[in-house]
């Protein structure tokens, strides 16, 4: 019997305790059952596809010995450069319409600015030339000679037997080439020049999907946001009295629900941005030439 009574004894002032200090447990739980997840700092870390673009162009070549009867043609200065590639164990380049343009407006600027060099005295070179034809690469070259050549395997020959002008035409990363040669007058004189342009286009390595990066950015955007609204919401929750009923209920649902959509929006961004990373590397790799 006196184990029974203070059994009883006990249960009377934890019944006592309960209800004296009900709020504060409410109020206790409550805290423990809120956990506000932390946007983790690797959602953000995404990388950017941006590829540096190189330009080879030595210096430019004078002819050392002039021929009467001198005449030169794009077609044959592309066909005797792929001959050279193909002696040398490397495939024709194949030509490209926007860089014939390119070599065109070069040999064009020359003749009516009256200047033999890589960069206009506006200082515009081959790569902005490009840029103006919409011709986006990784990597571009440019071979200038100026004078009377005998003829088209004359031409190409003398910028083989140039390094500079040999390694743009035995360059295993090009692809492309256009060409171009016109007969003016140039400081006094009736003279040639021949413009080369060498091209790796962009295209030939695979871009990373532009629509999962602007995904990505829109997931972070929504993400932002709902954490700030997660945070005011727990803060309301934190602060209302007392802990129970139904208002407090709904909030605690209305909590619990964004919290869900907060943590799987969370994991689909992780999942994209590896995807993302993945292809930038790809990207990356292929341009690098590794």
């Amino acid at each position: 019997m006196r184990k029974l009574g203070i059994l009883i004894f006990i249960l009377i002032i934890i019944s006592l305790v309960g209800f004296l200090f009900w709020n504060d447990i409410l109020d206790i739980y409550s805290r423990f059952s809120l956990k506000l997840p932390q946007l983790k700092n690797d959602v953000t870390n995404f990388l950017s596809k941006e590829a540096e673009k190189i330009i080879l162009a030595p210096p430019p070549l004078r002819s050392a010995s002039e021929d009467s009867q001198s005449l030169l043609t794009k077609k044959g200065v592309i066909e005797w450069t792929n001959n050279q590639r193909e002696k040398n164990g490397l495939p024709p380049l194949s030509e490209s319409s926007k860089l014939d343009q390119t070599a065109e407006a070069k040999v064009n600027d020359m003749f009516q600015k009256q200047y033999f060099a890589h960069a206009s005295p506006s200082g515009e070179g081959v790569g902005d030339l490009a840029k103006n034809f919409g011709y986006d690469f990784i990597i571009l070259g440019e071979n200038l000679a100026l004078g009377n050549y005998k003829n088209d395997e004359d031409l190409v020959q003398a910028w083989m037997n140039s390094p500079g002008h040999r390694e743009n035409i035995l360059n295993s990363r090009y692809q492309e080439i256009g060409v171009a040669v016109k007969n003016g007058t140039y400081e006094g004189r009736t003279t040639w020049m021949a413009v080369q342009h060498f091209g790796l286009p962009l295209s030939s390595c695979p871009s990373p999907d532009a629509g999962t990066k602007s995904q990505i950015e829109t997931n972070q955007i929504t993400i932002n946001n709902l954490q700030k609204t997660l945070s005011a919401l727990q803060n309301e929750i934190m602060n209302m009295q007392p802990k129970r009923g139904p208002l407090y209920q709904q909030k605690i649902e209305e909590y619990n629900g964004l919290v869900r959509q907060y943590n799987n929006l969370v994991e689909e961004t992780k999942t994209l941005i590896l995807k993302f990373n993945t292809e930038v590397n790809q990207f990356n790799t292929c341009v690098a030439g590794d």
